[in-house]
């Protein structure tokens, strides 16, 4: 049976952790100076590498290899050879136990826990518990838990993630080291993936990569799941068939409506719409893209150097394109009101069987008072 390629090329060092560049030079430090907290919090949104850190984190804990290695001095990281690390890798490690707290929320699982914990780890250094969406936690499991932290047994390590850090207590964030991981730019993902691909010796076209990229809103498991269903099904790779898969319009479309949009077409504009809901696309994902994609139209005419922000999530080409549009729109105040009408017609859209009616009322009525003039 096939591995995922999300778990075969999960990272195994914090190197290989993308995006996250600054919780990765502070884990690796206090690796390197011996400094393992007993607890840790790892937030933010899902996909970013939160589950991923704490394992890292537990083979640096229990690696077997690192007291002697003068190496690890120097790169903080696993040796990912030893037996702890490999155990561990591959989810057999007796003293790492991974809990979710979203099937396993009250108080009798942290109770068998605070039992577990009383007890020297059976082969390694150091007891890990990861405790996967810790929000979900019942309160009255999170009492206990906080008790726990209050005081751990030297030999125990805990670590949370959570994709809601806001519904922790307070005091239970207050007795761990907390660490924000960011979503991870579109553009980094598209690295990523262009490596996977050609270390899968799959053909794709760039563009498509990119639409995954873009659809995967940061989070890099997500890019990985969908780079999986788009490589595994029958009819290629090009850009219009992984458009089809996703249900969503790549960056071209997007940007081929928004200068039909900044022109005062109205009749192009109506006909490209068309065809889009014609060819099945999600026209709700559609103006949430359409509302972007103005926003950096007129962010960047009024901030040229939103362009170094920009670059994490567009290629140059794109920005060109973006420039393009905003040397069109001679007056801002046109796109506001735009950009105004769509998020209206997308609070309309969620919720209404007739998805394409508020977009068509939002661009007839923006571009029929300028047509007017």
């Amino acid at each position: 049976m096939a591995i995922a390629i999300y778990r075969k090329y999960r990272p195994k060092l914090f190197e290989d952790l993308i995006g996250q560049e600054l919780v990765v030079q502070i884990l690796k430090n206090a690796a390197k100076s011996d400094k393992i907290s007993h607890a840790y919090l790892f937030y933010g949104p899902r996909g970013t590498g939160k589950t991923t850190a704490a394992r890292i984190v537990a083979k640096i804990a229990n690696c077997e290899t690192r007291a002697g290695d003068p190496k690890f001095k120097v790169k903080g990281e696993p040796c990912n050879k030893c037996r702890a690390c490999k155990e561990i890798d591959e989810g057999r490690a007796i003293d790492v136990a991974e809990i979710d707290a979203a099937s396993n929320r009250g108080i009798d699982e942290i109770r068998s826990l605070k039992e577990g914990i009383r007890l020297s780890p059976t082969s390694y250094r150091y007891k890990v518990f990861i405790i996967d969406e810790a929000h979900q936690l019942t309160k009255f499991a999170a009492d206990a838990l906080l008790k726990i932290l209050e005081e751990p047994p030297a030999h125990a390590i805990f670590i949370l993630a959570t994709t809601e850090y806001e519904k922790l207590s307070a005091t239970i964030v207050s007795r761990t080291q907390r660490f924000h991981f960011r979503r991870v730019p579109t553009q980094a993902i598209l690295k990523k993936l262009n490596q996977i691909a050609l270390a899968e010796k799959i053909e794709i076209d760039t563009a498509a990569l990119e639409l995954i990229a873009t659809a995967a809103e940061g989070s890099f498991r997500d890019a990985e799941s969908l780079f999986e269903q788009v490589t595994s099904l029958a009819g290629g790779t090009g850009l219009e068939n992984v458009e089809q898969i996703l249900g969503k319009v790549g960056f071209v479309r997007t940007a081929a409506l928004a200068g039909y949009l900044l022109d005062n077409d109205l009749e192009a504009s109506l006909e490209y719409l068309a065809e889009i809901n014609e060819s099945g696309f999600n026209l709700v994902q559609l103006n949430k893209d359409l509302i972007h994609y103005l926003r950096r139209v007129l962010t960047l005419k009024f901030d040229p150097q939103l362009e170094e922000v920009f670059k994490r999530e567009l290629t140059p080409d794109e920005i060109v394109e973006i420039k393009k549009h905003g040397e069109m729109a001679k007056d801002p105040d046109k796109i506001i009101n735009l950009i105004k009408s769509l998020i209206r017609a997308y609070s309309e859209m969620r919720y209404s069987p007739f998805t394409l009616v508020p977009l068509e009322i939002a661009i007839i009525e923006n571009l029929k008072s300028e047509n007017r003039k």
